[in-house]
């Protein structure tokens, strides 16, 4: 079992890495004279792709990854996670054959495009593979890992771009655009020696390979461990409930009792993109530009970003829990509209407008030198600190919480020390709604992308009074429509949005859900979660073992 467990946990890190890898490999590269004078549009040389054009080459992979999102999970319940996450990885080596040989933009937005449909199929079906595959006490923290590998890609691929940007002409871009495929290649082999996930094993009736699968992960190889026989039992009870539910369709997500829901998942994935996160991941050298840093001090200051990001990620893995959903969101937009305010006023006080660009960077026509400069590079790192613990892991914790209703009896209860992370008995409701809030969060992405080059060369530093104004707005919508879910029992949360003394399809006040508690919704799992425990305290006992 150890073995097996170490092979999901690596391959929960590569699956997350290759998003990360994606992200960084535009944002070392795009400022590098390689691909300035390769991919140059405009009559100056060396100028790069003009501003749309750039913002159409970044925002492409976002657009893949939408459309993939929404099929991803055709595939995986007609050809299984297993294959559904290697075909991802097949997906990506030839997308990066393509980007690495481009010989014009029109080839690099093609194979970008197909890189975005490995990352939304993968960005999807990893984490299902491993929460349905993993030791229950360890499901958690394997989600979680998969959402920190994504920050190591990034900060990974940023070095590796960093250092062929050492590099002449091409091979700056062709190089690192490459290497992008060895982390596929190793997720393809490494799944080949993967078992399939035992629950998508039963939804296709194939129970005795389900068992083997659950004897070899879960029970050391004995037929007769109890951890074994427990796990196939529920895995029974959550096949009924799936198949009793398949009635349900996406409309049901827009009906009265849960539009309320629905919007809130949805926004809960287009606020973290409207934070202003991508003019950081993405155009970071543009703005480091700005403050006065050229050559290898541009991209080596740029890449403390990512280091901040990989390190306050952590945090958040420990402590979200006990902290709670409202208080992450409004922390972390607060803190990051402070940032993005503070650097539009310096800026737009301090900056000294350059009409060619500077370094002939169109999308940098402001520059601040001396304490200007510093409290911009100050505040763009002060604002990755406040997104990695807050929005950046809540965005996709929160949504899966919100519609956690069964569709009949008898409903197995939630583990205790699952209850942020219950994916135990998800039904077809939980699983659109998450597809849903998903689909939002990769075309704000796709969006965003677009939007952020013109932006900066058309309005320059008002780019960050938008982002602002959008986190002040994310503040006042979550502390008036965002209810606490973090630790509250699956029956509570359902009975906290159908309070009847609250608002009609809202339930009880957001702000009043801190505290909230139904006696009859703890009544309802008081005895099978009491169970619950037993079962999982003998259940640790017996994996220690």
């Amino acid at each position: 079992m150890v073995k097996q467990f170490g092979n999901i946990y690596r391959i929960a890190i590569i699956g997350g890495g290759l998003f990360g890898f994606d992200i960084s490999s535009m944002s070392a590269i795009i400022a590098g004279k390689g691909y300035l004078c390769y991919f140059n549009q405009g009559n100056t040389p060396c100028t790069g792709p003009s501003s749309s054009t750039q913002g159409g080459i970044t925002a492409s992979m976002a657009a893949g990854s939408w459309l993939a999102s929404l099929c991803s999970g055709f595939v995986s319940d007609a050809f299984g996670r297993k294959k559904a996450i290697m075909l991802g990885a097949l997906i990506w080596v030839f997308g990066c054959i393509i980007v690495s040989a481009s010989q014009n933009i029109a080839m690099l937005i093609v194979g970008r495009i197909i890189n975005g449909f490995c990352v939304g199929i993968c960005s999807a079906q990893v984490p299902v593979y491993i929460s349905e595959l993993a030791p229950p006490t360890k499901r958690g923290r394997l989600v979680g890992a998969q959402q920190w590998a994504i920050t190591w890609g990034i900060l990974i691929m940023f070095y590796i771009s960093y250092g062929c940007s050492f590099l002449k002409g091409p091979a700056a871009f062709r190089i690192p655009w490459a290497l992008q495929m060895i982390p596929a290649i190793i997720l393809f082999l490494g799944m080949m020696v993967l078992p399939e996930s035992p629950r998508w094993l039963a939804s296709k009736d194939r129970w005795e390979e389900c068992e083997r699968v659950l004897i070899l992960v879960h029970g050391h190889g004995d037929p007769d461990s109890p951890w074994v026989a427990r796990e196939f039992r529920e895995i029974k009870e959550w096949l009924e409930i799936e198949r009793q539910s398949k009635q349900i369709s996406y409309l049901t997500l827009f009906t009265p009792r849960y539009i309320n829901r629905t919007h809130i998942g949805l926004f809960t994935q287009i606020w973290s993109q409207l934070t202003g996160m991508n003019v950081m991941m993405y155009y970071i050298t543009y703005v480091f530009t700005m403050a006065g840093l050229t050559g290898s001090t541009l991209l080596l200051s740029s890449s403390i970003q990512y280091v901040i990001n990989v390190a306050m990620t952590v945090p958040a893995l420990i402590w979200i829990d006990r902290v709670g959903r409202r208080p992450t969101l409004l922390a972390g937009s607060i803190l990051m509209a402070t940032w993005l305010f503070v650097n539009a006023a310096v800026l737009g006080a301090k900056g000294v407008a350059v009409p060619g660009g500077v370094d002939g960077i169109k999308e940098a026509k402001v520059q601040v030198t001396g304490a200007a400069s510093k409290a911009v590079i100050a505040c763009s790192y002060l604002f990755v600190a406040s997104y990695a613990p807050t929005w950046g892991p809540v965005s996709w914790i929160y949504p899966p919480e919100l519609v956690r209703v069964r569709s009949a009896p008898p409903y197995p209860p939630c583990r205790i020390s699952e209850l942020s992370f219950c994916f135990e008995f998800p039904n077809q409701l939980r699983g659109k709604a998450n597809a849903f809030a998903t689909s939002g969060n990769w075309a704000f992405n796709f969006a965003l992308g677009y939007f952020v080059p013109p932006a900066f060369e058309n309005i320059t530093w008002k780019t960050y009074i938008i982002f602002g104004v959008f986190c002040v707005a994310m503040t006042i919508h979550v502390y008036f429509m965002f209810p606490e879910t973090a630790g509250k029992p699956l029956e509570e949360v359902n009975a906290m949005f159908e309070d009847p003394s609250g608002p009609k399809y809202i339930g009880t006040p957001a702000w009043k859900t801190k505290n909230y508690y139904n006696t009859s919704a703890r009544m309802e799992q008081g005895e099978g979660l009491e169970k619950q425990l037993h079962d999982d305290e003998a259940a640790v006992q017996h994996e220690r073992v």
